[in-house]
Formats: C-alpha cells, structure tokens, sequence
C-alpha cells in the first residue's frame, strides 16, 4: 500500500470518528451531517450504515458490546442491530451555553474515561466550545472551556499525556496536558503545536505504538507526525483537501485510515474522492485504542483552561 486506497464505496458528507476494533476486526465510523453510523468489516469488504436520530459528532467502543456515542443532546448508549436499525437511549443530556451546539471530537483514556467537546455548529468564531469527561455514565462540569471547534483528543500510551485541539481557523493550536490517570484530572497545559506553522487546521488525531501524534491537517490534504517533542517528523498525502480524523487498525495495527469531508467548493479532481474513507501506509503501527470502561472514576470538575 504505497498510496492512499479507498475503503468501501460510501461518501460522507462530513465524515468523522474513525474507530477500530480489534475485536471484530472491523472499521467504525460516522458521517455527522447524514446522522450516521458506518462500520467496515475488513474480511469481507462490507460497509454497513445505520441512522442516528441526531447528528452523531464522536463515537467510541464499549466495553462488552455496542457504542458510545456524543451526539447534539448528549450522551447515548448505541446498539447496531440489523442495518439501518439502531437503539439509541439517550444516558445524560448536557447543558450547552447558547443554542446550536454539538459535541464534537472524543477518545477514551488508557482507563476508559470517554473525553468529548462541543462547539457551535454553524462553525461561528465563538469559543463556547467545552470539554467533558465521560464516567461511570456521569457527565462531569467542564473541564476546560473557550473552544471555538474543540479537536485532536488522543492520549499516549502511557496515558500520562492528553492532548488537544482547537481546529478553527482562527485558533489553530494543539495543546499537551499532564494527565492525571488516577483522579481522570487534566493539568500543566502547554502549547504543543502551533499549527499556523505549518500547512492545514488540526481537526482530529491518533496516537502511534511510539507515542507519536498523528494530526489531520485539514484543508492542506495532509496529515502530519509530531513526536512526543512537538517536532514534525513527516507528513502523509491524501487525494482530497479535507482529512478529518485518522485512527490505526488493521491486524497489525500498521494501516492508517482517514475520514474525510466534502468541501463547500471540490476540485475536480476530488469531486469523486472527497468524503471518502482512506487506508494509508504510516510506516509504523498504532496501539489498541480502549473502549469505555462503566466504572472508573469519574473527572475531577476542574477547569483546565482551554481559551486562546
């Protein structure tokens, strides 16, 4: 796999959360815009769609079967039955700051907390976007707020590190947390990447077997690798402008899939290409990504302070 191959022959509209199963050996995926639900099964090449009864912003596996997944109201519980079939039972509701929010970008910690943010989906430069934890089916207070396109959850393999984005145009940031894996606690925020540095927005990310981020820079077409350092040590083509998350599966964890969204204005040599699901070559492997763990404790309600 030298170039960038497509998965399936689906089309997001907005085409976001990759998640990999190593379970089932199969891809997840949502297309936030259709309100659905999408998941690839590797063996046979099958892509099956389920629709949401809310536009589905982030998903995660849980442990012993089934999603979780953030959608416009809240938290939900999510049972795929037959396709287009799904149960979605609604586990708490969150409180938005003003009209026309979503939640967004999510990940679990190395002890199964489920971390997810919101922003405003008319993609207005307004930092109400806000950070939550996730955690024996408890929604904490925010953790960090002043997001304008809250982004770029992932966290290293020792868990030690969180980090996290501000994709919008006006922000273009990532930031590192220290990470406190007892009390699920965030703290020592620091600048990690100053994406006006460098080509695309930071829309979502993944985590290498290194401890490498593995960012998607949005609007450039590319997704690049920063150590542990902050330094970028490569970067990945896809055929479409708009990368938007990126996770590693496959049974060596050693392919690197890619969901993208159409832009307002394609190319025309992306038309038949954008919103499509890619599987790229990183040269390196990923590790198993946990599912939400029922159980641990939940996160601190303390404000880490996400603001430009």
């Amino acid at each position: 796999m030298d170039a960038a191959e497509i998965v399936g022959t689906t089309r997001d509209q907005v085409g976001e959360s990759p998640i990999w199963s190593v379970a089932e050996q199969a891809l997840y995926w949502v297309d936030i815009e259709r309100r659905a639900i999408r998941r690839f099964d590797i063996a046979s090449g099958q892509v099956k769609s389920w629709e949401a009864p809310e536009r589905v912003g982030c998903i995660v596996l849980r442990e012993g079967g089934g999603l979780l997944a953030a959608m416009e109201s809240g938290v939900f519980a999510v049972d795929l039955r037959e396709a287009p079939a799904l149960s979605a039972q609604l586990i708490v509701a969150v409180k938005h700051p003003r009209p026309n929010m979503r939640f967004n970008d999510g990940a679990c910690d190395r002890r199964g907390r489920f971390w997810t943010g919101t922003m405003c989906m008319d993609s207005a430069p307004v930092p109400a976007g806000c950070l939550y934890s996730f955690a024996n089916d408890e929604l904490s207070g925010v953790v960090a707020d002043g997001l304008v396109t809250q982004n770029g959850l992932a966290f290293s393999p020792d868990g030690r590190t969180m980090y996290l984005s501000d994709s919008h145009a006006s922000v273009r940031r990532v930031w590192a947390f220290d990470y406190d894996q007892d009390e699920g606690r965030p703290h020592g925020k620091r600048e990690f990447i100053d994406m006006n540095h460098y080509p695309g927005r930071p829309d979502g990310a993944a985590i290498d077997s290194d401890g490498c981020y593995w960012i998607c820079g949005n609007d450039a077409g590319l997704i690049h690798r920063f150590t542990p350092a902050g330094r970028l040590d490569r970067s990945l083509d896809v055929p479409v402008s708009k990368p938007s998350k990126c996770a590693f599966g496959g049974a060596k964890l050693d392919i690197l899939f890619v969901t993208t969204i159409v832009p307002a204005n394609p190319t025309d040599s992306e038309k038949s290409l954008a919103g499509a699901v890619f599987a790229l070559n990183p040269g390196v492997r990923g590790i198993a990504e946990p599912g939400y763990a029922k159980g641990v404790l939940r996160a601190i309600n303390t404000r880490s302070g996400a603001k430009k």
